[in-house]
């Protein structure tokens, strides 16, 4: 059990507290609250007629910041004057739901505790999460049309990549080169497979040829590796020639 001069110590502590929660919440004038009775508005304006929409919304976020302030400014008086009471009835350093003594130690980091660590509301963390984390960086499938020409992502990257007000905060995979600081920086131009980069044509998309480089060896070691003619399995007899639909065409 706690000392008769322990109790004095905390009480002490607490009286204090609770005085300066009082003088805070009295300097504050309740952060204007008592204004909104009497319909005045927490901008002090009749009408937000003439006001711009982001006016607005700042007054109204600044109104929300007063409110949980003066909410928590209003728990801490009462949470004081509840360990205050439990001094006065002698129940104070002794949990209300085990019945053990709080140890010291917590008293002095959190002197209006009234349970043990064990059963403290702060154990029960809140496994709500913002809905907005289900989305940041999963792998959404957009649907694509046969379509693969110039649009208005490879535009947004062909301008990007002169320069924009970007860092490597703001991407969540950055690069190292502050000359591709934007969005798939990496990505391939005028192709999407590497070995893709091994075909050319001439101007007129003619003669086309193969050119030996070290992504269309790597993607024939693969193929090679696993018997297979493509990455999505082997293709038809009559498919080996893609102008020819069977054999009979082929005479």
């Amino acid at each position: 059990m706690l000392s008769a001069e322990q109790l004095h110590h905390f009480k002490k502590l607490l009286t204090q507290s609770l005085n300066e929660n009082e003088q805070q919440i009295e300097q504050n004038h309740h952060f204007g609250l008592h204004e909104e009775q009497n319909n005045v508005g927490f901008s002090g304006e009749l009408s937000n007629y003439d006001n711009h929409p982001a006016d607005s919304a700042t007054e109204l976020y600044e109104r929300e910041k007063d409110l949980a302030i003066d909410d928590h400014y209003r728990d801490e008086v009462d949470e004081i004057r509840t360990a205050l009471t439990a001094i006065e009835k002698g129940t104070y350093g002794v949990c209300q739901v085990c019945q053990k003594e709080i140890p010291v130690s917590r008293l002095e980091a959190l002197p209006t505790a009234t349970t043990c660590i064990e059963h403290s509301q702060q154990q029960n963390l809140n496994e709500y999460r913002p809905i907005e984390e289900e989305v940041i960086n999963a792998d959404v499938e957009v649907p694509h049309d046969d379509n693969n020409g110039f649009d208005e992502e490879d535009s947004w990257q062909s301008v990007a990549k002169w320069g924009n007000s970007d860092g490597p905060s703001d991407l969540y995979d950055a690069p190292t080169d502050y000359e591709k600081m934007y969005l798939n920086s990496g990505e391939n131009v005028g192709y999407t497979e590497e070995f893709e980069n091994s075909v050319g044509t001439d101007i007129d998309g003619k003669n086309i040829q193969i050119f030996d480089t070290k992504q269309l060896r790597a993607y024939e070691e693969v193929l090679d590796e696993e018997g297979i003619m493509t990455t999505f399995g082997d293709l038809k007899a009559y498919e080996e020639e893609p102008y020819v639909e069977n054999k009979e065409d082929e005479q």
